[in-house]
């Protein structure tokens, strides 16, 4: 019969440790509830579980996927109903082992029935699986174990990834509309660029039209397109990989989200993701008992913005020093001036005008110039008239510091999480309103202009051949 060690909570509160035999986990956590404790942790002795642990490691597979946010955000609910219907926690993280199809989610659970059969707790167990569970995950489990209350922990849990991962496929499905119709609309007028108009310049060559300017930078355009069409692919890749090699580093991921955030419509968007995603992590880590400090030490590092970022480090610094939440919180609000993000405004103000450049023909150079001249110094004034602009709204500061007076901050924190997740659904519904009218005007500009311009000397040849 096997050995388990215990600790429990007697009905004053004190922890006590001991070892019981019974014939399963299940037995065990019986007799212990009928001596009149409340189990915290249960673990077969070291030489038990060694036998134990070398069987099960032999199921772990090969990983390559099953181990996103929708498997965990389902491996969280199910798990908070196994403890809410009071089996034990290694008996739970069994039963659900047994489920997963195989993978990353899969094998981080062996490996924590493996460390809890070992003799750890659960939140220790989950930290030596930092790939699959993050800090927040670990700190809410700890909590939960230190305040007896894991199957509430873990509903708060499983509530929190449901609403991040509902949040996370609106703003993504949101995206995937536009993102389909400019790559089917840069498509098509390439191959019209490419296909059509040159079969068009041969026609207007051999009949020796004169041409109009329209006709002229149409066709332009179409020996640019012919000539430099791995531009169309290089250029956004270049982009993306500049980017993402400067988001590295602390600073330029700082000027680059500062960037994002002073855009119309979309930084808004931004904004409004982070302030919800944020302020609920901060509100289940205070209401699950997580201390104040790591609470905002844990939304710094799940922000997912360089701005955000550093407003929560500064807010953590500012109650060191003995200032309530909200103090910092309001001085933090605004972005001071910053060097890279003037330079994204500058570069891709003067985006439009490099393009211009490279395409052959009498004065496009100095056109591109004129161009980019023009779209720094409108880059630089929208960025001066938005330095200044609160990413963190005043209402936001004053509901914090109404939690804090009231000793409601998680309830108040919880409220401002969810107006901000409905005017992300709002924000979204606009911003696909507004899109598609856009893209409407977009690709009938480009195609009347097309159009047009091939037309006008064709309706000149029409004419000379009559006559």
């Amino acid at each position: 019969m096997p050995t388990y060690q215990f600790e429990a909570l007697d009905p004053t509160g004190q922890v006590i440790k001991d070892v019981v035999d019974a014939p399963t986990e299940d037995d065990a956590h019986t007799t212990i509830r009928q001596m009149g404790y409340f189990v915290t942790k249960l673990a077969v002795k070291r030489a038990a579980a060694d036998a134990i642990t070398g069987t099960r490691k032999r199921k772990k597979s090969f990983a390559m996927g099953g181990g996103g946010m929708k498997h965990l955000t389902t491996f969280t609910r199910q798990l908070s109903i196994l403890q809410d219907a009071g089996l034990p926690i290694l008996r739970s993280l069994q039963i659900l082992e047994e489920q997963q199809n195989g993978g990353k989610l899969k094998n981080a659970i062996i490996d924590t029935c493996d460390y809890i059969e070992a003799g750890d707790t659960l939140s220790e167990a989950m930290a030596k699986c930092p790939r699959m569970f993050d800090r927040l995950y670990i700190n809410m489990i700890k909590a939960g174990e230190a305040g007896g209350a894991l199957e509430i922990i873990l509903q708060r849990l499983a509530e929190f990834k449901e609403r991040a991962m509902s949040l996370r496929r609106k703003v993504i499905g949101a995206m995937i509309y536009p993102v389909i119709v400019i790559v089917v609309a840069i498509g098509i007028l390439t191959f019209i660029m490419i296909a059509i108009v040159p079969t068009f310049e041969t026609m207007f060559a051999d009949f020796d039209l004169p041409l109009p300017a329209a006709t002229k930078l149409l066709i332009a355009i179409s020996h640019a397109v012919f000539k430099l069409w791995f531009l169309f692919f290089l250029i956004p890749i270049g982009l993306v990989i500049f980017i993402v090699l400067l988001r590295q580093f602390t600073y330029g991921r700082t000027g680059w989200d500062l960037f994002m955030l002073q855009i119309p419509v979309i930084g808004s968007l931004v904004e409004k993701n982070c302030m919800a995603r944020t302020t609920r992590t901060l509100a289940t880590l205070i209401a699950s008992g997580v201390p104040i400090l790591e609470a905002l030490t844990i939304c710094r590092d799940t922000a997912g913005n360089g701005m955000f970022e550093q407003l929560y480090s500064r807010v953590a610094a500012g109650i060191r020093e003995g200032e309530p939440l909200a103090v910092p919180l309001g001085e933090n609000a605004c972005a001071t001036f910053h060097p890279m993000a003037l330079f994204f405004w500058l570069f891709f103000g003067a985006l439009t005008g490099l393009i211009v450049m490279i395409i052959p023909g009498d004065g496009m150079p100095t056109l591109g110039m004129m161009f980019s001249s023009i779209g720094c110094v409108m880059g630089a004034l929208v960025y001066l008239l938005k330095m200044k602009r609160r990413f963190v709204d005043s209402l936001v500061v004053n509901m914090v510091d109404v939690g804090e007076e009231t000793g409601e901050l998680d309830t108040m924190l919880f409220k401002v999480a969810d107006q901000y997740d409905e005017e992300v659904r709002t924000t979204t519904d606009g911003l696909m309103a507004l899109i598609e009218p856009m893209m409407i005007l977009f690709l009938g500009g480009a195609v009347g202009f097309i159009v047009i311009s091939l037309f006008i000397p064709l309706i000149s040849l029409m004419e000379k051949l009559s006559t």
